[in-house]
């Protein structure tokens, strides 16, 4: 990177920080430090919600899997409108209403302090791992592409946020947010503006379209019904809906977002913002990352997309006739991407057997990497910070190194402090000082802030064998989205149920998606199906055990 671009970056995270800091003025009660004081309106709770669930995984991953694997990820989304619709209708309006701090809070005015005590474990477990994924997701891509240490990258990345998130609270969480999310899409724009600049003269946005969709790079529908298969239809109205519901209404860092809002209603558009913006949003992000596909049809691509084994690889001999077979793949393709594009659909037969010739090559290079020094080697995470890093010119890269660290940066501050609050609410003052003053669960808060900041930077060292992030975040999540849901669920829906059956319940679902991850190919979608319903059964059944005698004066057993 030249001089620019690290001063874009640099004062990006100077700024981000000040301004976190700045926002101390408004959190000088419990009340103002973890819900804003309730005052926020909902287009900023909107995009703050929207900016929590975009991190830098998202910019990295999806990216990434879009120039492998085209936009059938897409489906992933298509249960979160009716998820939103859901959550508006039901929770929005009873966790306003009960004027509480964390989900999880409610749980015990229904059952008991058990439940809620382990359904917020449940939930710092899952959240603490995840935000040191989100951590190191960044972090390990731009230590390889840009040689940083990798711990200097990721305390970076880690502290610089969790600074602001300690000093500010959910004020400084949502205003950031709403910042970093212009940056975002900027920044995201403008990368779409250079890769169709520099497609070849006579090959327009269309012409790369319809060479992606000649390989089937477009395809958003497949309608078969497989459980074993990741992406359909129904894994995304099905699985993606249960999926939708557990973490928009059951996880603390989503809602405490639509808690902050104004009133019912505002809590409730913010989250229809979301429901009709997400899918949109995520289709332009797989499209720029078909787009890079498109653009190295006429620019040479890296053999692979890891620098690092790539000159590892090139000490050997034998990599460098892989070399030059990928080179003469590569030009074949291009010549047949351009007679296809612009001269006649006669040459399509050609252009597929060139490609598939392409492929080949490749796969070859990735299979020599594997054998030679990394089994399990892939470089889907490395496509675009690569792209960018040597395609996009001085200034750009400074600006989308910029974008990147305000996706991570606008998810990690968001679970850092719903981590604090669930932290302060749920066991601090719940357990051990039900009535300290505000001053010291602010206090409090900020400490549980800078400690979980630590944890997730320490988890995000050892996190660096993931897979395809993107993925890998939500099967992550699918492990207990689900389970969390289904307590919910027989809080609101099963009259009957007590808390016996709902503590026993949460235990057996989390079980049970645990099972059927290592005994089962069944895909992660439908785990949050699986939780949910062996969490309500498990509870309705063992509910029936508790006779009404043993009730408590509330009807809670």
């Amino acid at each position: 990177m030249k001089f620019l671009d690290w001063a874009i970056v640099v004062a990006y995270l100077i700024y981000v920080i000040w301004d976190g800091i700045r926002m101390t003025k408004h959190s000088g009660s419990k009340e103002g430090y973890f819900l804003a004081n309730r005052s926020l309106p909902w287009w900023a709770v909107g995009l703050s919600v929207m900016a929590t669930q975009l991190s830098a995984i998202t910019l990295v991953g999806t990216t990434g899997q879009a120039y492998t694997d085209g936009m059938r990820f897409i489906q992933f989304y298509y249960g979160l409108p009716f998820a939103m619709i859901i959550l508006c209708v039901t929770v929005v309006p009873f966790f306003h209403r009960a004027k509480v701090f964390t989900a999880y809070e409610y749980l015990e005015k229904r059952f008991d302090v058990k439940v809620r005590t382990l359904t917020s474990f449940f939930f710092l477990i899952s959240r603490g791992l995840g935000v040191g994924t989100i951590i190191s997701a960044p972090s390990i891509v731009l230590s390889i592409v840009f040689g940083w240490n990798l711990i200097a990258t990721i305390f970076a990345i880690g502290l610089s946020t969790t600074i602001y998130t300690v000093f500010g609270g959910v004020q400084a969480v949502t205003w950031t947010d709403v910042k970093q999310m212009f940056i975002i899409f900027f920044g995201m724009g403008v990368c779409l503006l250079v890769i169709l600049w520099s497609f070849p003269p006579g090959v327009t946005f269309f012409d790369g379209l319809h060479l992606a969709g000649a390989l089937g790079k477009l395809n958003t529908v497949d309608t078969s019904f497989n459980l074993q298969e990741k992406y359909t239809i129904w894994s995304g109205l099905i699985g993606g809906l249960f999926l939708m519901l557990g973490y928009f209404g059951c996880d603390q860092s989503q809602v405490q977002r639509f808690l902050t809002a104004k009133s019912v209603d505002e809590g409730r558009t913010s989250l229809l913002m979301s429901a009709f913006l997400k899918i949109p949003m995520q289709f332009f992000i797989l499209l720029i990352g078909v787009l890079v596909f498109v653009f190295y049809q006429f620019n040479a691509p890296p053999i692979v997309f890891n620098a690092a084994e790539v000159a590892k690889a090139e000490k050997d001999s034998r990599f460098q006739a892989i070399q030059q077979n990928f080179a003469q793949a590569h030009a074949d393709r291009r010549e047949a991407a351009i007679k296809f594009s612009t001269e006649s659909p006669d040459f399509k037969n050609n252009y597929l057997d060139a490609d598939k010739k392409f492929n080949d090559s490749r796969k070859e290079a990735v299979a020599f990497i594997r054998e030679t020094s990394d089994k399990s080697f892939n470089d889907v995470n490395y496509v675009f910070p690569t792209f960018v890093l040597q395609n996009m010119p001085m200034g750009v890269i400074g600006l989308l190194i910029a974008a990147i660290f305000a996706a991570a940066m606008s998810s990690i501050a968001a679970e850092l402090n719903a981590l604090a609050t669930a932290t302060t609410i749920d066991f601090y003052r719940r357990l051990f000082a039900p009535n300290a003053t505000d001053a010291r669960y602010i206090a409090v808060g900020r400490i549980s802030t800078f400690v979980w900041g630590i944890f997730a930077c320490i988890v995000a060292i050892f996190a660096s064998n993931l897979g395809s992030l993107i993925e890998v975040v939500n099967k992550f999540g699918s492990f207990f989205y689900g389970s969390l849901l289904g307590v919910f669920v027989l809080a609101f829906v099963v009259r009957r149920a007590r808390a016996r059956g709902a503590f026993f319940g949460l235990l057996f679902g989390i079980a049970s998606v645990w099972i059927a991850s290592f005994y089962t190919n069944i895909e992660f979608l439908w785990f949050n199906v699986i939780g949910c319903l062996v969490t309500v059964i498990a509870g309705y059944l063992i509910s029936l055990t508790v006779s009404e005698k043993n009730l408590t004066a509330d009807g809670r057993g």
